[in-house]
């Protein structure tokens, strides 16, 4: 029975010695990864949670001086464009085709719409014709005169030699006369001729309607197959536009400014511009000119101030708060100027453990980081250190808590 036993342990299937220490090896790297799956879990649940912020891009200033500099006047007004048109046609018509839209971006000479030019070309068809009729019978009396003129000069030789009379040779005179008259008529014809036709092909490029000047379509006043005019006709049917055209580098600002603080508003003077539509973005501008009159009803001079910086958000008919700062002045202080900075709203700036910290989102996380506050102003400080200009600041509400490296989320950012 021992010898039976023996047997049947020789027939079983051993396994080598190496593939024992794999497998080993396996079941030590998968528990490794168990236990480091469970440790990155317990982690990401110990950690905060996604903060849910809006972002505010810091604004460069140019120097301390100017950031110190405070407003002596308040305004409100609006953008205008100095440059905008309702671009028409010179002519009655229907429109054949408008080739834009709102929001367009045009050239100037580029074309805008064509009304229907089929009869105004037929027009022009016919004035050609008359026109190489015309050239046509000028050719015709050319060959006359000079047939003529060589008949009198045959005859004034024949003269000479006493074959002719006086009055064959008075006869071919009075014919070559004849004939330059006529050819001096059919080339003031021809001229006539000419002119209607360079007339007529006007008339034809007047039915297509081109852009005045460069700039943007912010209004689309007229669809294919309606009148177009001038003027307003056609009881109400008739468009008196094709569409309305603004430079967008025309745009500045209009206040009107109460008569009994006019005198605090100068030509070149520094502003800034806040639009209602982006309240924490302060925009460089200054006083083109005071307008010379008064509005006698309001008791108000309208004031107008340009931009020092175009942007795309800056829309003609926004409302718009001008902060007229004081007039610059050559200084006597030869002390050094504080050092520039840039500018963000007061609620961004945190003060953490004695020192004041922004938090910065970089790659979907928050970055604490220690700032130096130059100075504050109104509602806003200026920092000289620890952010720069075009970064994205965290702004929360004053009952969230940001942590370093907390997990971000950004919903809405503007430029203060």
């Amino acid at each position: 029975m021992a010898h039976g036993d023996e047997r049947i342990d020789r027939l079983r299937i051993r396994e080598p010695e190496s593939q024992l220490a794999s497998r080993h090896w396996l079941w030590l790297a998968a528990a490794i990864a168990a236990v480091l799956a469970i440790g990155s879990s317990l982690w990401w649940w110990s950690s905060p949670g996604v903060a849910e912020v809006e972002v505010v891009e810091p604004r460069q200033v140019s120097s301390g001086n100017q950031a110190r500099r405070s407003a002596v006047l308040d305004a409100s007004g609006y953008v205008v464009a100095r440059r905008q048109a309702t671009v028409s046609a010179k002519v009655t018509g229907k429109i054949e085709e408008v080739l834009v839209e709102e929001g367009m971006e045009v050239e100037i000479g580029q074309v805008l719409a064509r009304l229907d030019d089929v009869l105004d070309r037929s027009e022009l068809a016919l004035a050609q014709a008359r026109l190489r009729a015309a050239e046509s019978a000028v050719r015709e009396l050319e060959v006359s005169l000079a047939d003529a003129r060589r008949t009198l000069s045959r005859r004034k030789e024949l003269r000479q030699r006493d074959l002719a009379s006086q009055s064959d040779v008075d006869e071919a005179e009075t014919l070559v006369d004849r004939f330059e008259a006529q050819v001096q008529a059919r080339r003031d014809d021809v001229a006539i001729a000419r002119l209607a036709v360079e007339l007529q092909q006007q008339r034809v490029d007047e039915l297509t309607i081109r852009a005045p000047f460069s700039g943007v379509v912010v209004a689309k006043a007229a669809q294919p197959g309606e009148m177009v005019s001038p003027i307003s006709a056609g009881g109400g049917h008739t468009r008196t536009g094709i569409c309305t055209i603004v430079d967008m580098g025309s745009l500045e600002i209009e206040v009107d400014v109460n008569e009994a603080y006019i005198q605090r508003v100068s030509p070149k003077q520094p502003a800034t511009a806040i639009l209602d539509a982006y309240p924490n973005w302060e925009i460089p501008a200054r006083v083109i000119a005071v307008v010379p009159t008064a509005d006698r009803q309001r008791a108000t001079v309208r004031v107008r101030v340009g931009f020092e910086e175009t942007d795309a958000r800056i829309l003609p008919e926004m409302g718009v708060r001008v902060r007229f700062l004081e007039p610059d002045r050559v200084s006597q202080d030869s002390t050094p100027q504080p050092a520039s900075g840039v500018l963000l709203p007061a609620s961004v700036v945190h003060r953490e453990e004695g020192r004041n910290v922004v938090y910065v989102v970089t790659d979907g996380r928050l970055e604490r980081r220690g700032v130096q506050v130059a100075e504050q102003r109104d509602n806003e400080i200026m920092i000289s250190a620890g952010v720069r200009a075009g970064e994205q600041v965290a702004a929360v509400g004053p009952d969230v808590v940001l942590r370093d490296r907390q997990r971000a989320r950004i919903i809405r950012g503007e430029t203060p």
